[in-house]
């Protein structure tokens, strides 16, 4: 509570030292040319310094009457409010989704609609993504980066227990309940577990929430007067954590060892001793350390749950500051085109995903698995890259033949993490998940009870106070 009443303390001082919005620093300099700070510039030498250093100089070469002020400010909740009440957030930076709902409100970002028409990146815009990148039919965010999570298999222990189509390519389930069917039939037929989620340092909770999510759970809501109740301690989120207890208790197809960080997570999926994870396409790289076959690895969709079928997707957003001239939003654009953070394929794009693939395929990992893209299908960045993915396979594509097409599939829901104390609240959940894993008579709904309880005293209610 004193944490966030502080930051807000002294945004409210700030703001009384200048008007809201009004901006600090230079629009345009001595000779007359657009001033566009940007923000998440790297602050320490190396590597990440000079490529941006170098970017900077070409863009500046190609737009004379452009100028970029490097500003290292990146996006954290301590800082911002009391920058954005002084006029001085950087005309672009980028956030997590998390933020943009709350950003909008605040009044700090500039609306793109018009520009984003203009140029042909609203109509290339993933319609997925729509939702976290405006409001109230405006646009005010372009995607930087986003992922969405899947079910990641190993297709060995599939084979060996013969969960295999007449065409030689594993099954999958749809459902969580396919799902636990699927599990106890490869415990018994290759002793690995057939599936679990971590339990310790946030990992649980953060992979909890879609699978809540697909039982039907909401776990807060935000009130006309703002402020925000708990809501997880339902019938619908108690069915969830059942789901989860009787995976070890009822199924037996959880591991021995319930006090599951992420890493080991991983580490239990690369060596086969367990055969479906939750997780996003990252995990071709993250496996590699402990030389798991990439022809093992396969891909599928989150199931779908009794309510319906939804994956967690997260990532950043670059906006503009609201206090940003028109000249400067123009100027911003062409630098967002210029980094590829656009629908269009340039050739830094270009050789920046040539360089990716490259670089999988000289770590022997696996290629074949696509992922979830800001822009259509039918966009040039999006085509040139799945189009390479196609090429260089190393794999079998059908291990990720279901994934890929789930990027695209509308009745599969998107949902960012939960908008508010999202960390407090995985670990909260990981007591949760540790509690029905350690005792097969455990309450899931008197469980639940203290945990909202909990969350709702030491972090909502913080919030509430802090406004």
């Amino acid at each position: 509570m004193k944490k966030i009443s502080l930051i807000l303390a002294l945004a409210l001082s700030v703001s009384m030292l200048a008007s809201c919005g009004e901006r600090k620093d230079a629009v345009t300099d001595a000779d007359g040319n657009i001033v566009l700070t940007v923000g998440n510039w790297p602050a320490k030498e190396g590597a990440a310094l000079d490529t941006k250093e170098e970017q900077k100089k070409l863009f500046e070469e190609k737009y004379s009457n452009i100028k970029i002020n490097p500003d290292t400010w990146a996006f954290d909740i301590q800082t911002y409010y009391p920058k954005a009440a002084a006029g001085l957030i950087p005309n672009v930076y980028s956030c997590y989704f998390t933020e943009g709902e709350k950003i909008i409100r605040g009044g700090y970002a500039k609306e793109m609609t018009e520009i984003m028409n203009k140029l042909g990146y609203a109509d290339k815009l993933n319609p997925k993504l729509m939702s976290i990148c405006s409001a109230n039919d405006k646009i005010y965010y372009v995607p930087e980066n986003c992922y969405s999570l899947g079910i990641a298999y190993n297709t060995k222990l599939f084979e060996d227990a013969g969960l295999v189509n007449a065409d030689g390519t594993p099954k999958v389930p749809a459902t969580w309940d396919e799902l636990v069917d699927f599990a106890k039939i490869i415990n018994e037929k290759t002793g690995a577990a057939g599936f679990a989620i971590p339990t310790s340092n946030n990992a649980g909770g953060w992979l909890f929430t879609p699978i809540a999510w697909s039982f039907g759970t909401k776990f807060m809501e935000q009130g006309s007067d703002d402020k925000w109740q708990a809501t997880f301690a339902s019938e619908e989120c108690a069915s969830a954590l059942e789901f989860i207890k009787d995976l070890k208790w009822k199924h037996n197809v959880f591991p021995s060892n319930i006090l599951i960080d992420n890493g080991e997570y991983q580490k239990m999926f690369a060596t086969g001793q367990l055969a479906m994870i939750l997780a996003s396409p990252d995990i071709t790289v993250q496996v590699s350390q402990y030389e798991m076959d990439k022809n093992d690895i396969g891909m599928f969709p989150v199931p779908a749950g009794p309510s319906k079928r939804v994956t967690l997707v997260g990532g950043k957003i670059f906006t503009v500051s609201n206090n940003s001239t028109d000249e400067q939003l123009d100027a911003a654009f062409k630098w967002f085109e210029y980094q590829g953070i656009s629908p269009f394929l340039t050739d830094t794009v270009k050789a920046s995903q040539q360089k990716e693939i490259e670089l999988a395929l000289s770590e022997n990992r696996a290629v074949g698995l696509q992922r979830l893209q800001s822009w259509t299908n039918d966009s040039e960045v999006v085509q040139n890259y799945n189009n390479l993915v196609t090429e260089k396979a190393n794999v079998d594509l059908a291990h990720f033949k279901l994934f890929n097409e789930s990027l695209t599939d509308t009745s599969i829901e998107l949902q960012p993490e939960e908008p508010v104390f999202c960390q407090d609240l995985y670990s909260i959940l990981d007591d949760c998940l540790q509690a029905v894993l350690n005792d097969k008579n455990a309450d899931c709904k008197e469980i639940l009870k203290t945990a909202s309880d909990k969350f709702q005293t030491d972090h909502l209610n913080t919030y509430e106070a802090a406004k």
